[in-house]
């Protein structure tokens, strides 16, 4: 049994390099000539990292990322008239980078770095051979290497067994894991990252370095966390990684609300607890995608229920509530977010969604008025199509007849609302008056009573839809008088 698995695994590994040998090579007129360069100069070439990983996964796209014997001065050189755009702000570190048909080109200077273990910020030493180069890098997948010839031929470096993990499916690091942790904290989060994009699982020691000494992410900026969650939460995996962040404490740093939901058990005792609730949420937001990876929906979907344990209340019979947990919740996503400085427009929306994902289970057997259908389209403005889905996605009950029952129910809300942007404009409701006709026709200037008269247009718009003018100029003197 063991030599036919070893057998078969060696089959494999011969079918994925020869596969990524085949896609290298159709980028031989940006490789080759490239390489012809490096050579007149002395120097060698070789594709690296994340480039070679992807190439044999059949995932490669437009960057490449390469190595070199060569300084970053004669890096310079070397792209100056053959890259159609060039750019330095990385040469401090060995970096030059550049643009060729389509093509991100990032070259780099063979590195052995040194760390100081207080920031993850290494003092850059240039090294001399490749294996050096190689083994300073985060995980094994990505300390591969391909040898690019300038007679177009290729030859694949693997000193690490990158590829042994890669066909394991096996997040590792090259030396031991606490080494490089202490070396780069922001290692174990890209790990956990790499989990959500390749679907790969992290090695046993891995997982135990990160849970002992998952405190040592409080060295990296907060910018740079909220890179690799953007990253980790867009993958095909998240829910993969979501675990492992709450498994190993990491989320207790970085994002304490998470791992806070296991202990709050839902109302109807679907699930373990709202944690996993939320990450089946998570789950079910994914497949309404339409057009690849929305963040601003996974992070609600995933933070939806985040304000459960500051609302828990136990009632009788054994049950629980939350009442409120979407107005509290907003506000822990606005805190949780901006510490983690995410831009105002992305705090904003999912924040947004967190407080309204309620709002539909008021609509019971379709009774709502015109009137509410159109303040639900109103507060949802550009996230409405976002809130059908978090709403559909937020059914996770076993019981059949009352899935189909809710989903039945948004259909309608849904019809209903599309046969009222089909008889009014709902994306753009606005008082049937302007500023300047409401200060003409009560004869005010401009100031608060202007706003004033203008929101109790707003709302008698919501309530009872477009009036005439003549309707709104009655209405609004009636007001008038009876304030």
């Amino acid at each position: 049994m063991t030599d036919s698995l070893s057998a078969a695994r060696m089959e494999r590994r011969t079918r994925l390099l020869a596969a990524a040998a085949i896609t290298l090579r159709e980028l031989s007129d940006v490789l080759t000539p490239l390489a012809q360069r490096f050579a007149e100069h002395g120097h060698e070439l070789y594709l690296v990292g994340g480039t070679v990983r992807d190439a044999v996964l059949g995932r490669l796209g437009n960057d490449l990322d390469f190595t070199t014997d060569a300084r970053p001065e004669v890096i310079q050189q070397v792209l100056a008239d053959w890259a159609q755009a060039i750019w330095t702000t990385g040469i401090e570190f060995g970096t030059v980078s550049g643009v060729k048909d389509g093509n991100t080109v990032e070259i780099t200077t063979y590195r052995s770095d040194q760390y100081d273990r207080v920031s993850r910020n290494p003092k850059v030493t240039f090294g001399d051979t490749l294996d050096g180069d190689l083994i300073r890098r985060d995980f094994r997948v990505n300390a591969m290497a391909v040898r690019v010839n300038p007679d177009g031929t290729q030859e694949f470096c693997d000193p690490l067994g990158g590829i042994d993990d890669l066909l394991a499916g096996v997040i590792d690091t090259p030396a031991a894991p606490e080494d490089s942790f202490y070396d780069d904290p922001l290692r174990m989060l890209r790990g956990i990252r790499f989990v959500s994009q390749l679907g790969f699982g992290l090695s046993d020691r891995t997982v135990a370095a990160i849970t002992a000494m998952s405190g040592e992410i409080e060295r990296i900026t907060v910018e740079r966390i909220q890179l690799e969650l953007d990253k980790l939460i867009c993958g095909e995996h998240p829910r993969e990684a979501i675990d492992l962040l709450v498994q190993t404490g990491l989320a207790d740093r970085i994002m304490p609300e998470i791992p806070a939901m296991k202990l709050t058990i839902d109302e109807h005792h679907q699930h373990k607890d709202v944690y996993q609730h939320s990450l089946t949420v998570l789950e079910q937001a994914i497949d309404l995608e339409t057009d690849g990876p929305d963040p601003v929906l996974r992070w609600a979907a995933l933070l939806h229920d985040i304000g459960k344990p500051a609302t828990r209340r136990h009632e009788g019979a054994g049950g629980v509530s939350f009442h409120h947990h979407e107005v509290v919740g907003a506000k822990l996503v606005r805190k949780r977010m901006r510490a983690l400085k995410y831009s105002k427009a992305m705090v904003d929306d999912v924040a947004q969604l967190v407080f309204l994902h309620l709002r539909f289970h008021g609509y019971g057997e379709g009774k709502w008025t015109d009137s509410a259908v159109r303040r639900y389209v109103t507060d949802a403005g550009p996230l409405l199509d976002r809130l059908h889905k978090l709403v559909r996605a937020d059914c996770t009950t076993r019981n059949r007849r009352r899935a189909r029952k809710l989903q039945e129910t948004y259909d309608d809300l849904e019809r209903r609302i599309a046969a009222l942007q089909a008889a009014e404009d709902l994306s753009r409701v606005r008082p049937d008056l302007d500023g300047n006709a409401i200060m003409e026709l009560l004869n005010i200037p401009a100031g608060p009573q202007v706003g004033a008269a203008w929101r109790y247009l707003k709302e008698l718009r919501l309530d009872s839809g477009p009036l005439s003018r003549d309707e709104a100029e009655t209405a609004l003197l009636q007001w008038w008088a009876q304030r």
